[in-house]
């Protein structure tokens, strides 16, 4: 291996971690009083590339078939844009979706976290907290997922790239791999290679509490829009 091989590597590892955790965040709405010290701007962003082609609003609004007043709402930071509205943006731009977000976290080498301190989103099934707040296991991210009763990944099984770890801490939770069935409980763990067809959910009456820690292993992987798109 050559001297430069490590360094592309791990440059190559960190683009796809970023990737990853900007698709996250362009699917889930971030709740920015858990998140101190943390940015996200998609006006601001919007408003730099648009002028980095020279568009005018009118100009974009004409190409993305959105209303002039829309985009001046969401540059000047008065409208949060839905993911639909960001698609037909990025199409416009001809940008990926999660060319919008920026995060100010700098990089971590320790991450210590207090109870209810943790940056957290919300979805459709229940919440997701970061338990690395950008610090990896390696090519690993791990999360505290919370689902309610009843809650499910939906009718469609799900397919990604890398791997996929479970820990149940609290309540009930299955999935479903390749059309085998594990039940968990408290305690129980499942690891598995995410090319497999999965879908997970909560059977039980209370609320669930586990470990996931979700392994990309490809930088356009789509295992955030995969498990916590709104269906």
């Amino acid at each position: 291996m050559s001297p430069n091989q490590p360094g592309k590597f791990h440059n190559k590892m960190n683009r796809r971690q970023h990737h990853w955790r900007e698709c996250l965040q362009a699917i889930m709405e971030v709740e920015k009083e858990a998140l101190p010290g943390t940015e996200i701007s998609v006006g601001r962003r919007l408003h730099e590339m648009r002028l980095e082609r020279g568009l005018s609003i009118r100009s974009l609004a004409e190409l993305s078939s959105l209303n002039f007043n829309t985009l001046s709402l969401i540059e000047n930071e008065k409208s949060s844009p839905s993911v639909s509205t960001l698609q037909q943006l990025a199409q416009a731009l001809q940008v990926p979706i999660t060319s919008f977000f920026e995060t100010s976290a700098p990089q971590q080498d320790v991450v210590f976290q207090k109870m209810g301190h943790r940056p957290r989103a919300s979805f459709s099934h229940g919440s997701l907290e970061d338990l690395g707040a950008g610090l990896t296991l390696g090519q690993g991210i791990p999360f505290l997922l919370t689902l309610e009763p009843g809650a499910d990944s939906g009718i469609e099984a799900i397919v990604h790239t890398g791997q996929e770890f479970v820990y149940c801490l609290r309540g009930q939770l299955f999935y479903t791999i390749a059309g085998q069935e594990y039940n968990l409980g408290p305690g129980d763990s499942l690891l598995f290679q995410s090319h497999l067809p999965h879908r997970w959910g909560n059977p039980g009456n209370i609320q669930s509490c586990s470990i996931l820690i979700l392994c990309p292993a490809e930088e356009e992987d789509r295992s955030a829009e995969q498990h916590f798109m709104t269906r």
